[in-house]
């Protein structure tokens, strides 16, 4: 507010005090001076103009001192109440001292009811003291939890009393020293993951990198001399170099998933030609590793609104992980049902099962148990980052996917979606 606005509206609000304080002295006069002293008439014109002008007195002199700032000079809010205590104090007694001189006390009287005001006004000084102390001591504590806040300290807070404006101010101060933490936290978060991220990214680019050398160095030795050599390391090179685009792909998409800007093309689709589509394009693996895959769908699950190459990625992750960690002989089963006002899709295997230790972390990024460190015989190589990505499509569907396992009894993932509009 510009400073000419901030004097009017200070200006304004002085003329109003003291229009309040003749209009209480006059209605004083009228309404009370009569029946408890039974004054003459002029008496009365002489006692609402004296307290008038002492009251009008009183208020231009506090004015003063708040325009002139005395009570910021002081370095301790303590000793600004107690000024702010003497100030009240001297208002009272100027106003009694005043008033009784001029109208009513003789001198024995007025020495004596000064003396009682003098008395009054130091022990209303020792209650002013106690009384401060209630108002600093929170602020104290805030000053000093800001201190500790700035020194590093973010588990810092201050205790809050009462419901007043300075308890508020300590909720305030709690609540931006568990803000100030939690942004901490996450950020530690986040920079431990981009650790994470590069070394992990390196182990596995490196791998399909170094083959591909490998296979290269020796075609261009000459070490292939026979058309089936030849073959055989550029059937290796090509899956390498698929395996090297899938790892990129992948990272692309999670780094999408976890920045919130993967866009979804949300639409009212049939989940159950969705999950039949997927089926048949997963049947070919699923016969070249002797693993039999079967499906089971309701038939009112349909129609839900999805993004379908968002959800069919997902049902690819789910199951070609279901059949990669299944023996030969084992089963694949895929079944889809409504759950409440969603749909829950259900991924079933009869394969391996999940070490105990690993469940909880099996939707983590770069996350592999021992047996999935290994190429497989088809010569792929999980990244450890298709279930992250299968949890980052379902959540922003605003669904859910759990797991549940135990070693040698196979593996059931199961997701739920929401069949209504998504956020």
């Amino acid at each position: 507010m510009p400073q000419s606005k901030t004097q009017g509206w200070e200006i304004r609000r002085v003329l109003l005090l003291l229009a309040g304080i003749w209009g209480f002295d006059i209605l004083l006069t009228v309404l009370l001076a009569p029946p408890l002293l039974h004054p003459p008439v002029e008496a009365l014109g002489e006692l609402c103009l004296l307290m008038g002008i002492s009251g009008s007195v009183s208020l231009l002199a506090s004015y003063l001192i708040f325009r002139l700032g005395l009570i910021r000079w002081f370095r301790s809010l303590r000793y600004g109440l107690l000024l702010l205590s003497i100030l009240v104090i001297g208002v009272v007694f100027f106003n009694v001292r005043f008033l009784a001189e001029a109208m009513f006390f003789e001198q024995h009287d007025l020495n004596l009811a000064s003396i009682v005001l003098v008395f009054a006004a130091w022990t209303a000084l020792g209650c002013g003291y106690f009384i401060s102390s209630a108002f600093i001591q929170p602020i104290m504590n805030v000053s000093n939890g800001a201190r500790q806040l700035a020194a590093g300290d973010l588990g810092t807070r201050v205790s809050v009393v009462g419901n007043d404006e300075v308890a508020a101010l300590s909720k305030t101060f709690n609540q931006m020293a568990q803000d100030l933490q939690e942004a901490a936290e996450q950020k530690e978060r986040l920079e431990q993951s981009r650790r994470d991220l590069i070394a992990w990214a390196s182990h596995d680019l490196r791998t399909p990198l170094a083959s591909l050398q490998l296979v290269v160095d020796a075609l261009v030795d000459g070490l292939a001399d026979d058309d089936d050599t030849r073959q055989r390391y550029l059937h290796t090179a090509q899956t390498e170099i698929a395996n090297l685009k899938e790892l990129i792909n992948d990272l692309f998409e999670l780094s999408q998933l976890e920045s919130g800007h993967i866009d979804l093309n949300l639409q009212r689709a049939s989940l159950s030609d969705l999950l039949s589509d997927t089926l048949s394009a997963m049947r070919a693996m699923a016969e070249r590793r002797g693993v039999r895959l079967d499906g089971h769908v309701s038939r009112d699950i349909d129609p839900v609104q999805i993004d379908p190459e968002k959800i069919q990625r997902v049902l690819y992750n789910l199951l070609s992980n279901a059949i990669r960690h299944t023996p030969a002989g084992g089963e694949v089963l895929l079944e889809a049902e409504v759950a409440g006002s969603g749909v829950r899709v259900t991924v079933r295997d009869s394969g391996e099962g999940i070490a105990s230790e690993d469940l909880p972390h099996i939707f983590e990024r770069f996350y592999r148990g021992e047996r999935a460190r290994t190429r497989d015989k088809d010569g792929e190589r999980g990244a450890g980052l298709g279930l992250a990505i299968a949890r980052g499509l379902i959540e922003a569907h605003r669904g859910t996917i759990e797991v549940d396992s135990q070693p040698g009894h196979g593996a059931r993932f199961v997701f739920t979606l929401p069949r209504g509009a998504v956020a």
